[in-house]
């Protein structure tokens, strides 16, 4: 194949058509065109820990560099490491919530390899013999069925991060950052199910909403807490799998689904022309919009691994994992599946509400502060719908929330209790969260409550009927649908303060 040809393929554009049809599969995952795209995901979460995964130094970000490392973190000779056991108990409660097996008995080994902010010349990982092994992840397809596809945990082991490089271009000096080295990781692979950029993006949504309900990873990927690695290869119909590209160290979910788009068309256009797919490692150029080759993928042989001579194997006894059962929080799904049959939601109303644990936590709050028995239905609606408006406008997340959340069940109950119509409940709800003062006194104090006298409606009601006497008529001859322009003027002269089924109800009789 001419170099003219592979440069095409290399900046290979795609139209809109062909980026829907990488997300479009048959029940057998092939493409419109006979590929089917095979992706498996290498997801490296730091542990939630204070302290390094074998040395007492801190974890906190954004500290200055290098005031976070001790003669073990930056491979002082003499020195030796000593396992974090919150780590493991954390890697621990992970596997437990994939439902993967816990291996009582596994390893710690050295893979060797050369990188400036790697000071001892390796990492110290779990190859042969990990801490958890198997599991699975259910996750809901984004198509019409919203059907469940299960994605298969090969394993997860714990392993140790390196440091950090700084380029400075404009000296021609690159700086050495050793606060991350020795930041404990749960590298959690899964096997190669996925078979689309859409599926890869469910998955990784729905182990960082595990994650972050069990608390043992923050998963702030602006942090680097959070970070992927994603292999993708491609086969036509009845084909072995293809040669897998790995594409490194991707920092965002939508950087994973562009970076997943793109190299599924790289691949394809290359062998449409003819050419082999190369095994290797690329990079994804979020600017560009395009994965760039980085080095032939290396395979475990070049690492060179082997098991560490200064730590023991790691030996579990089933009291300790017992116990981290014991203390394990209720998981997305069945807290999803309680939402439904408790509180009588939608399906995809209990997805959104069960996505974070935090919100979830806060629904609840909301739903027991109300009065009414049947509110949680109300309640979720204005949750998902004026909350989430509120937090999307103004670039907040829920937990930058400052009023109590108690204050959206008294707001419900407000509107139920009929003191203030739903339109009014829009305002109070803007008030409430812009000083922060409780629905109901907000009320008070802007006389703002529903008017229900019935003399007073039957008194403007009869006016805007006398001074109205040519849409009277029309109505009257069969133009029903003027029977809201009454309404809608009776509300304007209360101020939009009236009772709506009072209103309804004294105009009906009088019109007709």
């Amino acid at each position: 194949m001419n170099k003219l040809a592979l440069r095409r393929i290399e900046n290979y554009h795609f139209t809109e058509d062909q980026r829907r049809n990488l997300q479009t599969s048959g029940a057998a995952g092939f493409r419109n065109d006979g590929w089917e795209i095979v992706i498996g995901l290498e997801v490296h979460a730091q542990i939630s820990t204070k302290s390094k995964l074998f040395s007492e130094s801190p974890t906190d970000f954004g500290s200055d560099p290098n005031s976070q490392v001790s003669f073990y973190d930056a491979a002082m000779p003499g020195t030796l490491p000593v396992l974090n056991g919150a780590a493991v108990d954390l890697a621990i409660k992970t596997g437990l919530s994939i439902n993967g097996t816990i291996n009582k008995i596994s390893q710690f080994d050295r893979k060797n390899y050369f990188y400036p902010d790697l000071p001892a010349g390796y990492q110290i990982s779990q190859l042969y013999f990990p801490i958890i092994s198997n599991g699975y992840i259910d996750i809901e397809l984004a198509d019409t069925t919203r059907s469940l596809k299960r994605i298969n945990i090969e394993r997860i082991h714990i392993e140790q991060d390196a440091g950090k490089s700084n380029h400075d271009l404009s000296a021609d000096f690159s700086y050495i950052d050793l606060n991350r080295a020795g930041i404990p990781l749960m590298e959690i692979v899964s096997k190669p199910d996925m078979r689309s950029s859409t599926e890869a993006i469910q998955y990784v949504k729905k182990l960082r909403t595990i994650l972050r309900y069990i608390e043992t990873c923050d998963c702030n990927m602006e942090k680097g807490n959070l970070r992927i690695d994603a292999n993708i290869s491609i086969r036509k119909s009845g084909d072995p799998l293809g040669n897998r590209v790995e594409i490194k160290n991707i920092n965002s979910i939508k950087f994973l689904g562009q970076a997943l788009d793109y190299e599924a068309e790289r691949q394809i256009a290359a062998r449409e022309h003819g050419e082999e797919v190369a095994q290797e490692t690329r990079l994804f150029d979020a600017g560009a919009g395009m994965t760039r080759s980085m080095r032939i993928k290396e395979n475990f042989a070049d690492y060179r691994y082997f098991p560490d001579p200064d730590l023991k194997h790691l030996v579990l006894t089933d009291e300790r994992i017992d116990k981290i059962r014991r203390e394990l929080p209720e998981l997305p799904d069945a807290k999803k599946a309680r939402f439904v049959e408790k509180y009588d939601l939608s399906e995809s109303d209990a997805t959104v509400l069960t996505e974070d644990r935090i919100m979830a936590q806060y629904f609840e709050k909301a739903v027991t502060a109300s009065k009414f028995k049947g509110s949680s239905k109300l309640i979720a609606n204005w949750v998902i719908g004026e909350l989430f408006a509120f937090l999307n406008k103004t670039g907040q997340n829920i937990y930058d929330i400052k009023f109590p959340i108690e204050y959206i069940g008294e707001l419900v109950d407000l509107i139920l209790d009929k003191t203030i119509s739903g339109n009014i409940a829009k305002s109070v709800f803007a008030k409430m969260v812009e000083i922060n003062e409780s629905p109901s006194k907000i009320v008070a104090d802007q006389g703002l409550a529903q008017i229900r006298d019935d003399s007073l409606i039957k008194t403007i009601a009869e006016d805007i009927i006398k001074n109205n006497p040519n849409q009277v008529a029309e109505y009257k001859s069969g133009k029903k649908q003027l029977f809201g322009f009454f309404v809608g003027q009776c509300m304007k002269a209360l101020q939009g303060k009236g009772n709506p089924e009072m209103i309804n109800e004294i105009l009906k009789a009088m019109l007709d």
